[in-house]
């Protein structure tokens, strides 16, 4: 079930953002995680305000690409998380932000 249209989706992604660069001192992240979760909240400010949809500012990545790009990466966090061998909360966070971005790709529809 698609439930998220390009607008909400846009809110989502920016509001993701800022809790990655919580996130470290929300959840007491190691040093080396809390590093990685600051790269990733760069990357996906990145790619939120250049993809092409409501509330990207430079719009030259499509969303579908958008769609495939979070697909993607929330494979690769799910899969890091055992295959860099994290342990207690390193590895809940890695999993569990690993997990919503996956969802959140389920849930929207990425032709609106």
């Amino acid at each position: 079930m698609k439930v998220l249209n390009s607008r909400v989706h846009g809110v989502v992604d920016y509001l993701v953002v800022l809790f990655l660069l919580a996130s470290p001192t929300l959840f007491g992240l190691s040093e080396d995680i809390a590093c990685y979760t600051y790269i990733l909240a760069g990357v996906h400010f990145t790619l939120t305000i250049l993809t092409k949809f409501k509330f990207g500012l430079i719009k030259v990545i499509p969303f579908k690409i958008h769609g495939i790009i979070e697909y993607v990466v929330g494979v690769v966090l799910i899969a890091a998380a055992f295959l860099h061998h994290l342990e207690g909360v390193d590895k809940t966070f890695v999993i569990g932000f690993g997990v919503a971005v996956l969802v959140t790709a389920l849930i929207t529809d990425y032709k609106s």
